[in-house]
């Protein structure tokens, strides 16, 4: 049976040069790269070319740059390494800290534990299509708010967030403040007023849209391989230079005292080979091909297939995602019985797959819960194939057919 794989937003097949250039790192260049012999030089050669990658990818510098083991830890380092740093500085100052209620729970979670830590916290509303209105970003900054966290994609329903926008409005509220302060007289002037830092996910954002941070102002960042054709279980955090990050874990002096624990050589060189094959040029071909892929099958869906929505809003998201509710199904239902037909899609995050709670990001989007259990997300990857498109509308429609034959509630929810 043909294996077909729509599952792209959860993780990403190994791209061939990327494996090759790591190849070395397991068995000819194994060394530490801490040690200061020639097998350690030769894996911290490595690792310094990667970093000079991905720097000249993001358009930083290279010692602004922490490897981590994903998304998720620099998440975590990001959030709560700045509010530790600011508290172990400021003890008896209130923070403020603003996300939106469609982040993944790398974010959330963390923001909720800064809550309970006695951190204020906003989340922002977001529009049916997923977009976080700019106006509300600025009207939710506080005198101490030190912290905005807003993702580039959302990995569900692929809207583009408005990432260049808010930096540049942080950025401007951050000059006012700094302006006033400097207006008063240096008797009553008072503290210099704490900056606003911006960070943001971009784990679904590398493939199709240029992650440079100058350009989008940009102070913390959090990347992952696994989603650009590189190996899972390594990641990056940048930090903008002069930023206080408190390490979460400790125990090795590693990158800069911020991330204890032996460098994952071969993963940080098959990121930074991921990385750097993702330049305009290719970005720009693959989106056009991918484009091409999902409209053809939200085409076929839609013609196909009655009593549809696309929740993807295609004017504001990725090439990739296409995010369907098909009325009076089961969204697992249809994604074990396409699994069957050797076909690979997501109900939603790969990260709450084993969640049966209705996705945060469809209710923030005006979804109804009961509603929201009858979505897939298909998430098209640059390997993907017409063939591979056309065999999934021949099978869908079937699939759907027969699932609502046995739904007597099906007429009710029509």
């Amino acid at each position: 049976m043909q294996k077909i794989y729509f599952d792209h937003s959860a993780t990403t097949p190994v791209d061939k040069k990327v494996l090759n250039d790591m190849l070395p790192y397991f068995t000819e260049k194994f060394g530490n790269a801490s040690s200061i012999h020639s097998f350690g030089n030769e894996a911290m050669a490595g690792v310094d070319k990667a970093r000079k990658q991905i720097a000249d990818s993001l358009n930083c510098n290279s010692s602004e740059l922490i490897f981590t083991s994903g998304a998720t830890e620099s998440n975590n380092i990001a959030i709560k390494g700045l509010i530790q740093a600011f508290r172990k500085k400021n003890p008896n100052k209130k923070i403020h800290i603003i996300t939106s209620v469609i982040e993944h729970d790398a974010v959330l979670e963390p923001f909720l534990e800064m809550e309970q830590k006695g951190v204020e916290l906003t989340f922002l509303p977001v529009e049916s299509n997923g977009l976080v209105n700019i106006e509300k970003v600025k009207n939710a900054i506080q005198d101490n708010t030190i912290l905005v966290s807003i993702m580039f994609v959302n990995s569900e329903i692929g809207t583009i967030l408005p990432i260049r926008e808010i930096g540049k409005t942080i950025k401007k509220v951050n000059g006012k403040r700094l302006n006033n302060w400097k207006k008063c007289k240096t008797t009553s002037r008072g503290d210099k007023p704490q900056r606003i830092y911006f960070h943001t996910d971009v784990t679904q954002a590398v493939n199709f849209i240029d992650c440079n941070v100058q350009w989008n102002y940009i102070d913390l960042l959090s990347l992952s391989a696994h989603k650009i054709y590189g190996p899972k279980g390594v990641g990056a955090l940048y930090k903008k230079e002069g930023i206080l990050l408190e390490a979460l874990q400790c125990g090795g002096h590693h990158e800069n005292n911020i991330r204890s624990g032996t460098l994952n050589v071969p993963g940080i060189v098959g990121l930074g080979s991921a990385i750097a094959q993702i330049d305009s040029k290719t970005r720009d071909k693959n989106n056009i091909k991918i484009t091409e892929l999902r409209d053809r099958l939200v085409s076929g869906i839609i013609k196909n297939i009655p009593d549809v929505k696309l929740n993807t809003d295609r004017k504001v998201s990725t090439p990739s995602h296409a995010h369907f509710t098909f009325f009076g199904v089961e969204g697992e239902s249809v994604l074990i019985s396409l699994d069957l037909e050797g076909i690979a899609v997501s109900t939603g995050s790969a990260c709450a797959s084993g969640n049966l709670k209705a996705s945060h990001v469809l209710i923030a989007i005006g979804i109804r819960k009961e509603i929201a259990h009858s979505s897939i997300r298909f998430t098209l990857g640059k390997y993907n194939t017409k063939k591979e498109v056309d065999k999934l509308i021949q099978v869908l429609p079937k699939i759907i057919k027969k699932i609502r034959n046995i739904n007597p509630l099906y007429e009710l929810t029509e």
